[in-house]
């Protein structure tokens, strides 16, 4: 049986117990809503699927007190793939129910090319699977592709990705024959932002915002539990808002973008221009900022201030209980936290100043696997 064949509630009760549980029945039902006989219908069906399972220290009941046998997910039944892509490499994560990672591999791709990296995709989860001691696709649930730019997850197209300049590529057609297991790919940002509202720093909340910088700067929305692509699919494309008051042209053709003066390929061209050398790289930007050259320190500080000001805007329209700051760019965050909060106190309006924000640097395989935890969305919780 598959989750498909479940009650309708099934999803809902597998979805909190992977969020919140392990839990008792009593508090699967104040989680949920559902009535104490629908709970035990769908969990006694869940469990003589394998999907979850009885077991575990006993919890308190807060209604008497009495000590209650607790339900939690069996997270060995179903394995997922998750499989970030770069412009230079493919960050590959197996990952179990839970999101636990049980191998990860990183390859790099010697070309762009889109059957190249199709082929490069279905060679390395067939080396995940080795890793992981599984043979053949059967215990393997689904794969997910995590790609920065513009993603229809519905229609399993990257529209546009201008790091690997793709133009409308059915990349989980491609990738699903490739591999000859049911593919989804979504923007990598908006993936992390899954994987943090199931399992990391957004659990719990019904309102949050992920803001990624690094080689471009995007943000993941979740407004009312729910990650949001809007009705273009470009939600949360924080990067290209003006907000820089510079004339420097950004990737998309605009000026004054914030990815124009804060993202890792900004911030290493500004101070070249302010050393004159044309060799610098981020590592040696970041060095002559810590070692106080102060036109180097500069670019650091309109970066934090250009960052700030769109802190302030996710902060001032959605009204999120919390900004996640992530992405390779935090590695340099103490160069340009300061001027990051100063511009956020200074434009986030009224109460929208007391938004919790939390730095939690994540290295790629963190994104990969929200590769794998969008797959198992899929199956557990399919979109509407």
């Amino acid at each position: 049986m598959t989750l498909a064949d479940q009650p309708p509630a099934a999803a809902l009760v597998l979805q909190t117990l992977l969020q919140h549980g392990p839990l008792s029945r009593a508090e699967i039902g104040r989680r949920t809503g559902l009535t104490a006989g629908a709970v035990t219908k769908v969990a006694t069906s869940l469990m003589a699927d394998g999907w979850i399972t009885e077991g575990g220290r006993p919890v308190t009941e807060r209604t008497n007190g009495r000590p209650a046998t607790p339900v939690e997910v069996r997270p060995e039944r179903a394995l997922f793939a998750g499989v970030k892509v770069t412009g230079e490499e493919l960050i590959g994560v197996l990952a179990d129910l839970t999101a636990r990672p049980l191998a990860s591999r990183r390859v790099r791709l010697d070309s762009r090319d889109v059957g190249t990296v199709v082929l490069a995709i279905a060679r390395l989860v067939d080396e995940l699977r080795t890793a992981a001691h599984l043979a053949g696709t059967a215990d393997l649930h689904g794969v997910g592709v995590t790609i920065s730019g513009d993603v229809d997850s519905q229609l399993g197209t990257v529209q546009y990705s201008p790091f690997l300049n793709w133009r409308r590529v059915p990349l989980a057609q491609l990738v699903e024959t490739a591999t000859g297991t049911p593919t989804v790919i979504e923007n990598d940002v908006r993936a992390l932002t899954v994987a943090e509202q199931w399992f990391g720093a957004g659990v719990g909340l019904s309102i949050f915002a992920l803001v990624t910088v690094g080689a471009g700067i995007g943000a993941g929305l979740c407004v009312a539990g729910r990650v949001v692509s809007g009705a273009h699919g470009v939600a949360g494309e924080v990067g290209h808002l003006p907000v820089s008051g510079t004339d420097r042209v950004c990737t998309c053709g605009n000026t004054g973008c914030v990815e124009a003066v804060a993202s890792t390929h900004a911030i290493v061209e500004q101070a070249r221009q302010a050393t004159g050398d044309a060799e610098l790289t981020m590592d040696g930007a970041i060095r002559l900022a810590h070692t106080g050259d102060p036109a180097v320190r500069a670019v650091f500080a309109r970066a934090g201030h250009a960052v700030g000001l769109a802190l302030a805007c996710v902060a001032n329209l959605i009204g999120p209980e919390r900004i996640i700051i992530s992405g390779e760019g935090v590695a340099s965050y103490d160069l340009f936290a300061d001027h990051i909060r100063q511009a956020f106190v200074d434009h986030a309006f009224g109460a929208a100043v007391d938004c919790d924000l939390v730095v939690r640097p994540l290295p790629f395989e963190e994104w990969a696997r929200g590769g794998a935890v969008v797959a198992a969305q899929r199956v557990f919780a399919p979109a509407k």
